[in-house]
């Protein structure tokens, strides 16, 4: 036996006989795993920071003395720029031959591996997915840290919860708590990491033992990060300051153009992906040719480099141009669309701060030229942009909301930045039903709100279900004939049929009971007159969530299939006892397969 499980089998014995010595209930052991687990997720946060700088250092730092080059004037060595993130991809092949699955394991997919699957993460994601993802911004790809710090304190949650077999639902508190403390340690924002654990991971949906547990963790991980780094926030705001109420009006606009752009870039940044994943080269250069895409932004615009941080903080000061800070909105859009899209692993996070930072810097400053009595502070409007554009992008408002006001310590911005975020995301939310982190799920036909058992039903088919030879009857069949035949058959519903092979109707043995003793109508009556003629189909392309809700509606036992393509012309017949027998086989499938994964 490895000794790694020698130590976890050791670890649960021990842990069991101390709850039943101490009489420690379920929710307190929760407590105590969760305070674990925030001190680690607060050291693994460390852990990953120190790492970015050190690429950061290795490559950009070194780079720029070695080759003499400068951000503060244009020469001609200012075009090896384009080599940093370049290097990036290349340091990323030995990860992209041994570690592929890894890198594929992104935010979408462990949002989906938390709420789908059992919740289950292999702890070798916190040195892949970590090591990969500091390269990345090290090297200047235009992507965040919070989404992969997220997933390294998700890993460390659910190692927990797999060492100690907790249940799936605990599990999954766990690696919220993980990750609650991951973001928490990021921005020295408590609560922040809080909701962004709830609203992101958990999908909003709060029980209190659960919410005290996160609130543990996030606690924890942000003592530790203040006793590592200093009680200093991630983003440095400057005082904030509401001139007066009509500067609400100004707000409210700012909502409304964030709301607008934050649909945009979803729809920019899955464009962009997807011509990547169209491509016709070797998948191991896909990240190469996105670092020489994004170095080339650089050079001219080297302020997407990275997550964007420092740069940020001055926009928030009121520094830059409106018309740098509005070129900035598109160049980081394509930058960060092209880190991700080829392949370099990222968050999406850092990079809707900026955006909504650059957006709400650019508006302050136009809007300060127009109205200079009301908009007197223009930095303002990028720190209030940061957060509604983030609100927007992720359709999460509380986290938003929750961590400007952790940062600005402030409760002036309270109220610009509920009016932004609400109309912002109600804007975003109009133009795209999803978020950044759900369109890939989306597609994939999954939706994490719906829980693991319509997903399950959604990703099946009617066509792979259904019964290909129904038993079906002629439209004109008299009843004398119909009574000879249902003598013969075990179904009791029959589709009716035409000469072309349409369907015109359904008949059930109770319609035809009504007149089985009249004889002398046997020979002169064909059952159509006796038949259901507003009949509910499927087609074979339809996943059996719809069919099953069909058959929910009018509580039926069977639906026909009709041709999608071919009019009303029957191809099959799919019943309630086939979906539920099919849905059986597809969960103990994907039961076998997650713990092979394992």
């Amino acid at each position: 036996m490895r000794p790694r499980n020698k130590l976890i089998i050791w670890l649960r014995r021990r842990s069991t006989a101390l709850l039943s010595r101490f009489r420690i209930s379920e929710n307190t052991f929760m407590a105590i795993l969760a305070v674990a687990i925030g001190l680690l997720s607060g050291l693994g946060n460390y852990a990953f920071r120190k790492t970015i700088d050190f690429v950061h250092w290795a490559v950009i730092e070194q780079g720029m003395e070695l080759f003499a080059i400068s951000f503060d004037e244009w020469t001609l060595s200012r075009v090896l720029v384009i080599l940093f993130p370049v290097a990036g991809g290349l340091l990323l092949i030995p990860f992209g031959l041994f570690f592929a699955k890894d890198l594929r394991f992104g935010f979408p997919a462990f949002l989906e591996r938390v709420n789908l699957r059992g919740a289950k993460i292999e702890v070798r994601t916190i040195f892949t997915r970590g090591l990969a993802s500091a390269i990345t911004l090290g090297t200047g790809g235009s992507a965040g840290q919070e989404g992969p710090i997220a997933q390294i304190g998700g890993a460390i949650g659910s190692q927990f919860g797999q060492t100690f077999k907790v249940s799936g639902d605990r599990l999954k508190v766990l690696v919220a708590c993980g990750v609650s403390g991951g973001v928490a340690a990021t921005f020295n924002a408590p609560i922040a990491g809080v909701f962004f654990a709830q609203e992101i991971v958990l999908l909003s949906s709060f029980e209190i033992s659960s919410f005290t547990s996160i609130v543990i963790a996030s606690g924890m991980s942000t003592v530790v990060s203040r006793a590592l780094l200093g009680n200093i926030p991630a983003l440095a705001a400057p005082p904030y300051v509401l001139s007066g109420p009509w500067e609400l009006l100004l707000y409210l606009l700012l909502g409304l153009i964030i709301g607008m752009f934050a649909a945009g870039f979803i729809d920019i940044h899955f464009r962009i992906k997807d011509r990547f994943d169209s491509l016709k080269i070797p998948r191991l250069a896909k990240p190469i040719f996105g670092g020489l895409l994004v170095g080339a932004v650089g050079i001219f615009f080297p302020q997407v480099f990275g997550n964007g941080y420092e740069f940020m903080e001055t926009v928030m000061r009121g520094e830059g141009a409106w018309y740098l800070l509005a070129a900035l909105i598109v160049m980081k859009v394509v930058a960060t669309s092209v880190t991700l899209g080829s392949g370099l692993p990222g968050g999406l996070f850092a990079p809707s701060l900026y955006i909504g930072a650059v957006t709400g810097g650019a508006f302050g400053k136009l809007a300060q030229m127009a109205f200079p009595s009301v908009a007197t502070t223009p930095g303002a409007y990028a720190l209030v942009g940061m957060g509604a554009f983030l609100s927007a992008a992720t359709h999460a408002p509380m986290t938003a909301i929750f961590l400007l006001f952790e940062i600005t310590a402030s409760y002036q911005v309270i109220i610009p930045i509920m009016l932004t975020c609400v109309i912002g995301t109600g804007i975003s939310r109009h133009f795209k039903k999803e978020s950044l982190d759900t369109v890939e799920l989306s597609r994939a036909g999954i939706n994490l709100e719906a829980g693991k058992e319509r997903n399950i039903m959604k990703s099946l088919l009617v066509r792979e279900v259904m019964a290909t030879d129904p038993e079906s009857v002629p439209e004109n069949m008299t009843l004398g004939q119909f009574a000879h035949f249902i003598a013969s058959t075990r179904h009791t519903n029959f589709p009716l049929i035409n000469s072309n092979g349409e369907l015109t109707g359904i008949i059930s043995v109770q319609d035809f009971m009504g007149v089985v003793f009249e004889r002398d109508l046997m020979d002169l009556v064909v059952i159509k007159e006796l038949a259901t003629l507003d009949v509910i189909t499927v087609t074979g392309d339809d996943d059996l969530d719809q069919a099953m809700k069909k058959i929910g509606y009018r509580n039926i036992e069977q639906l026909p299939v009709v041709d999608r393509e071919g009019g009303n012309r029957l191809v099959g017949i799919i019943s309630r006892r086939d979906m539920v027998s099919a849905y059986n086989r597809a969960l103990m499938t994907r039961t076998l397969e997650d713990e092979t994964d394992e």
